[in-house]
Order: C-alpha cells, then sequence, then structure tokens
C-alpha cells in the first residue's frame, strides 16, 4: 500500500487530507445534528474545510519534497491562496445567498397558500413553479474557524507523511 501511495506522494498527501477532513465532517455532523446525511460525505462546506486540508497539505508536503524557493512550491502556495479565499469568501457569501433565497422561497410558498385560500383555490402557476423548486445548497463555503481546522489538519498530515 505504501509503495502505491509513494508513486505520487503529492498527489497521495492531498487525497488522505481530504479523505480525512470529509470524514471528520461527516462525523461532526452526525454529532452536531444527531443525524447522518450521507452528502456530507461528499459535501462542500462545513467543519472541518476538507478543501482548505488538501491545499495545505499539497503546499507545505511540497515545501519540504522540493524547497522554499521551488517552482512547485510557489505554484502551490499560490493556488492554497486562491482556495482558501474562494472557501471564507465567494462561496461562503454564496451560500449565505442561497440561505436567503430559500427563506425567500418558502415565504412566497406561504403566501401564495394563504392568497389562493383567500381567494377559492386560484393558484398562480408562476409562483408554483418557483416554489416546487429543490432548495438551493447552503453548504458551500467556510467560516474561518473551518479553514483553520481543516489547515491545521492539513499541516499534520503534510507534515507526518513520509518523504519519498
Amino acid at each position: 500500500m505504501m509503495k502505491l501511495l509513494m508513486l505520487n506522494p503529492i498527489i497521495s498527501v492531498g487525497f488522505i487530507s481530504w479523505i480525512a477532513a470529509q470524514i471528520l465532517k461527516t462525523v461532526h455532523y452526525s454529532i452536531k445534528f444527531k443525524s447522518f446525511n450521507p452528502e456530507r460525505i461528499t459535501g462542500a462546506g462545513g467543519m472541518p474545510s476538507s478543501h482548505s486540508s488538501l491545499v495545505v497539505s499539497v503546499a507545505i508536503y511540497t515545501l519540504r519534497l522540493k524547497g522554499f524557493t521551488s517552482t512547485e512550491f510557489a505554484f502551490a502556495a499560490l493556488l492554497m491562496a486562491i482556495v482558501i479565499y474562494d472557501a471564507m469568501s465567494v462561496r461562503y457569501n454564496a451560500g449565505l445567498h442561497a440561505k436567503e433565497l430559500n427563506k425567500l422561497r418558502h415565504i412566497v410558498d406561504n403566501l401564495d397558500d394563504e392568497i389562493s385560500q383567500l381567494s377559492g383555490g386560484d393558484e398562480d402557476p408562476d409562483i408554483d413553479e418557483l416554489v416546487n423548486q429543490k432548495d438551493l445548497k447552503e453548504f458551500l463555503g467556510h467560516t474561518p474557524i473551518e479553514v483553520l481546522a481543516g489547515s491545521l489538519l492539513g499541516i499534520l498530515i503534510a507534515l507526518v507523511f513520509p518523504l519519498k
């Protein structure tokens, strides 16, 4: 098994970090909400950030293998910065927007039901189409603590993974 992992250790360390974070994320969700959600096994968002774990472990492991002045480390560090910024900013805010849009859709649905009861059962087909859509995903990005937890996990895995 170790031989297979060492064929490309940088990919291996990233994959192991991602898997570890996804497992921890699923367990954390199950404990916090007292229910198992299979979507958490592969889903985005939540504690810890698997995106952060993956990119941080790849950057730290590349640093260990190639050194601070290497092109490979420079690329990994820049990619890490982009992914972490995206997780905490763009995707996190998209999740907040999804949450608010879902709330609005449910409010419109309730209002449409009340209006149709008052008007004798006439429903607006445009509103029905809107409210019958699947809710938008709200777990998209990460809070700073979720990114920190994922980053620390990535650092730990990169430091204990054997050098080639």
